[in-house]
């Protein structure tokens, strides 16, 4: 009879009167029984290890596995990523995770959420502790109303770091109650900005161009001269957003050829709408061998970026719908000759619409510097259509040119100081484009304007720091009286003042940067140079000025910051998560945006994949 090891399977020799010493002697040497033991905790172990990066240096140490660690990488990813909180119950989801650490400890959907809340408001204070540093602060914000039919105001704020970083961060996601009249808007800006301890930093708002948006900004105004924190004398405190006054504009303009965009319309919505139809359009498209890269795209109306994507392509196909007619006698909205021709004239004006209000939206760079001189690109192409011998031509100019009017007649103190601020135009770009843009008997006016507002915010920015230098200075002579003696000149001196250009040691920062000239960067620099760079590398020849051209520079021209929001909310609150309260979408709304920023993640807005759905 033998013995059999239940590890190493190895026989063992069995002894009379039930002697077991040989087999206890056996379990301890018995290796695979060591290898069962170290998986339960028992008996000797090999230790993991790992790499901790501190201050740059990679050090090696023992691993230890940190539940509370992973419990908050895990709110980073769902947060950042939009994932919804029911996926962490997923039972793949928790396989995936035990098969990078078996310690794994799965967690449920609601403790999640509790785990965002508690991060939500760490991160806020955080981010108020770094909002205190901040001298001045710029704001958009926008409404928007989820599946729920619940209104959400998004409040933006934008500002400059101590590293010259163009910085934006959601500050609000909240249910605004109906109605939203002008008076709840300013109400709500107003709570918001007390609850994070700015309401003494804003200097600019950027909203769009409803009348309940006018009121909301007469009242804050008010409020912030009541306390005496009207920064720049409430010159440049209330900003219109550029891009929905474009939108504005253009819309107008293209109800001269409705007609015309209808028939495209219809057939594109027409062909769209069967599989069939859809598939012999494409077969005549690749027996004319052209483009199969862009497919028909159905537009929204009231979007006219969208418009001009579903032109653009039907342009490229217009070939094909003529030979589609001969093979679908049910088609009926093929547009004629003339129509294609309108159309095209019409794709040609959209397109300098299309890249102006690209420029506008940028999110990453300073756009107000960039302002005047896109503006005036709409004006020059709106003076060359109103040449334009035809009628429908004409008419749209006309509708263009008054919107264009009742917005930007009046001179923008901001999109003309960002272009001063901007060391390629200064005052150069202000005394070319506004005799061209503004009537004749008025353009002086406009420009004498722009030379005092400088003058004015250069002034504030000089005030604040008086006491200071005032101070300093004192403080010099006192421990050097000798310097507040006289200095008598020598033939030196007279040499020259006779012989050289002598730059008047009272001359202000603004005069010694306009006399300067502007700065040329060459021809493969121009369309990337970053104003701001510039005036960082120049902040000590203009200790003031670049104060000033970092605050004006930070202003947003559009509200495009505050709508991307407005994507991100539709898809936290899709269909399947429509039941989280405000509390809880304010939470991931802007956490997601304070995280991603930090992170230096990107998710791409649907808003145009929602416009410009390809078949």
């Amino acid at each position: 009879m033998k013995a059999r090891c239940n590890h190493c399977k190895h026989n063992l020799a069995y002894k009379k009167g039930g002697a077991t010493t040989h087999l206890k002697r056996h379990l301890k040497l018995c290796t695979p029984r060591k290898a069962t033991l170290v998986g339960k905790d028992k008996g000797p172990k090999q230790s993991l290890l790992s790499f901790d990066v501190t201050e740059g240096d990679e050090m090696l140490s023992i691993f230890k596995y940190d539940k509370g660690k992973v419990r908050e990488e895990l709110v980073k990813m769902f947060v950042v990523h939009e994932y919804p909180f029911r996926m962490v119950e997923h039972e793949f989801f928790t396989k995936f995770c035990r098969s990078l650490n078996p310690k794994y400890e799965p967690i449920k959907r609601q403790t999640l959420k509790l785990d965002c809340m508690k991060m939500y408001i760490s991160e806020k204070e955080s981010l108020k502790l770094a909002l205190a540093g901040i001298n001045k602060i710029s704001l958009t914000s926008d409404l928007w109303t989820s599946n729920q039919s619940i209104g959400y105001m998004c409040l933006t704020g934008h500002f400059m770091d101590s590293e010259w970083k163009l910085q934006k961060r959601i500050l609000n996601f909240c249910p605004l109650e109906p109605p939203h009249t002008g008076l709840a808007i300013a109400d709500s800006i107003s709570e918001c900005l007390i609850d994070w301890g700015i309401e003494d930093k804003i200097s600019t708002i950027t909203l769009d161009n409803a009348s309940s948006n006018d009121l909301a900004v007469r009242v804050l105004k008010e409020n912030f001269e009541a306390k005496e924190k009207l920064h720049f004398g409430g010159k440049i405190f209330h900003v219109r957003c550029c891009a929905h006054i474009l939108n504005l504009m253009v819309q107008d303009g293209l109800t001269e050829i409705r007609d015309v965009i209808e028939n495209i319309r219809e057939s594109v919505k027409y062909l769209k709408l069967s599989p069939l139809r859809l598939y012999k359009f494409n077969e005549i498209v690749k027996s004319l061998k052209l483009s199969t890269s862009k497919r028909l795209i159905l537009d929204v109306p009231t979007r006219w970026n969208s418009t001009y994507a579903m032109l653009e392509c039907a342009l490229e196909n217009k070939s094909v719908f003529s030979r589609y007619k001969e093979r679908d006698y049910n088609y009926k909205w093929l547009p004629s000759d003339e129509d294609w021709k309108r159309a095209a004239e019409v794709s040609k004006f959209l397109e300098v619409i299309n890249d102006v209000t690209k420029v506008f939206s940028g999110r990453k760079y300073p756009t107000s510097n960039l302002f005047l001189r896109q503006i005036w690109k709409v004006r020059k192409m709106l003076n060359d259509m109103s040449t334009d011998n035809r009628d429908f031509v004409k008419r749209m100019t006309l509708k263009m040119k008054e919107k264009f009017d009742k917005y930007w007649g009046e001179c923008n103190l901001v999109m003309a100081i960002g272009a001063v601020l901007d060391p390629r135009y200064k005052m150069k770009l202000i005394l070319y484009s506004f005799p061209k843009i503004y009537p004749a008997d008025d353009f002086q006016r406009h420009i004498d304007d722009v030379r005092e507002s400088l003058e004015f915010l250069y002034k504030e920015y000089l005030s604040v720091d008086s006491q200071i230098n005032s101070s300093m200075s004192s403080a010099t002579y006192d421990s050097n009286p000798s310097q507040a003696k006289k200095q008598k000149t020598d033939d030196f001196d007279e040499w020259v003042i006779t012989n050289s250009d002598i730059i008047p040691g009272n001359k202000s920062e603004i005069d010694m940067y306009l006399d300067e000239g502007v700065y040329k960067p060459g021809n493969e620099e121009y369309e990337d140079f970053d104003a701001l760079n510039w005036w960082k590398a120049n902040s000590l020849k203009f200790r003031h000025l670049s104060k000033m051209a970092r605050d004006i520079l930070s202003i947003p021209i559009t509200t495009v910051a505050s709508e991307f929001a407005f994507s991100a909310g539709g898809r936290v609150l899709d269909q399947y998560r429509s039941s989280l309260k405000p509390e809880t979408v304010q939470a991931l709304i802007c956490m997601g945006d304070w995280l991603r920023q930090d992170f230096g993640v990107e998710l791409a807005s649907n808003v145009e994949n929602e416009c410009m759905q390809e078949g």
